[in-house]
């Protein structure tokens, strides 16, 4: 007789905190409550938010799911006073939108029946499923695919055609209830970094601007090269006086794209209003780095966008193959000698890069 039994369904948490004012410290408090119920724990601090992985702990509990997450949410407002809102399901993404539209102190649970799966997914909006963004949703939209349902039910030859091949298939298994990313305990969150020193202390906000898009360019090559997408930008300036300020911004889409973050970069910079200021080094790091399939590009109908794109994967691999810096930003290129020519400049150079006038 055949004794083996199948693998115990999933129970995947993600909890999201909603405090008064958020610090660090808390932050850690809230985590520590959090591992109190299970050890595999996935901080999230960008949105106050976590994964928890309650499988094994629900045998140690006694208790369902629902029970278990009731006892977390009273513990967390016994001990600190703290709301939050939790949504629970056999995978990440189910976890992750269930959360999403739960109010502060609810929590949605999703069994592992298919049919209560189904159930759950199939009504929902294109745009509530992780990857799908606006955009792509609007565009799924042309197409008549409007809910996960329909996601699900559209071949997955069609659904490439729309999405491409790694997005597609993405989309097409969440929309089916298949995910099977784990949760990561303790997985710390990851930067990078690139750096510029003056020679002399430099005041010209246009040398602050030209090195600040040589920075974008080291850090969205490098990454592009170990195939991740940063969550948010961190400038931090230092002056002549030695003494120091630093700006983070999230960006709107998590990503890589020199483009994009060259945008965020600027808004950082100009915000620091440094037209007389006498620089001493620029700093600009990536924050909160995640695999980059961990992100779904949302579709443009911008083709240049869509050239900036494809030009940036030459300038990679330009870049592999001779060395670093042999060529500038995507953004510069694509923009510089149309700027070039009504002006009558050449494009300035600063310390990596070139084309800095697509600023």
């Amino acid at each position: 007789m055949n004794t083996t039994s199948r693998p115990r369904p999933r129970a995947i948490l993600r909890i999201h905190f909603h405090p008064a004012e958020r610090t660090e410290e808390l932050y850690g408090q809230l985590l520590t409550v959090v591992d109190g119920i299970s050890s595999r724990v996935e901080p999230l601090p960008a949105d106050w938010s976590a994964y928890v992985d309650l499988t094994g702990a629900l045998t140690y509990w006694g208790r369902d799911v629902e029970g278990l997450v009731a006892v977390l949410r009273l513990r967390l407002l016994a001990l600190h006073g703290v709301q939050c809102s939790a949504g629970a399901g056999p995978t990440r993404s189910i976890a992750a939108m269930a959360a999403d539209f739960t109010a502060p102190g609810a929590a949605t649970v999703v069994g592992d029946d298919p049919y209560e799966i189904a159930s759950f997914l199939r009504p929902r909006p294109t745009a509530a499923l992780p990857g799908i963004g606006p955009k792509t949703a609007r565009t799924l939209a042309r197409y008549g695919i409007s809910t996960v349902g329909d996601i699900a039910d559209t071949r997955l030859t069609t659904l490439q055609r729309i999405l491409g091949a790694a997005a597609a298939r993405q989309a097409h298994d969440r929309a089916r209830g298949l995910d099977e990313r784990p949760v990561v305990p303790g997985a710390a969150l990851k930067s990078l970094s690139a750096g510029f020193r003056f020679d002399l202390d430099e005041l010209d906000p246009e040398r602050h601007h030209s090195t600040m898009l040589g920075l974008v360019e080291e850090i969205g090559g490098r990454l592009r090269a170990s195939g991740e997408i940063a969550q948010a930008l961190t400038l931090t300036v230092a002056y002549a006086d030695r003494t120091q300020t630093a700006r983070t911004r999230t960006l709107t889409e998590a990503t890589a794209h020199s483009p994009a973050l060259a945008a965020t970069a600027r808004e950082l910079l100009t915000g620091l209003g440094l037209q007389r200021a006498r620089v001493r080094t620029l700093t600009l790091r990536a924050e909160r780095l995640l695999p980059a399939e961990e992100t779904v590009h949302q579709l443009t109908l911008d083709s240049r966008d869509d050239k900036l794109r494809r030009l940036e994967t030459a300038l990679d691999k330009a870049a592999t193959r001779y060395r670093p810096g042999i060529a500038g930003a995507a953004a510069a290129f694509y923009r510089a000698g149309e700027d070039d020519r009504r002006s009558g400049r050449t494009a300035s150079r600063g310390p990596r890069t070139v084309g800095y006038q697509s600023w």
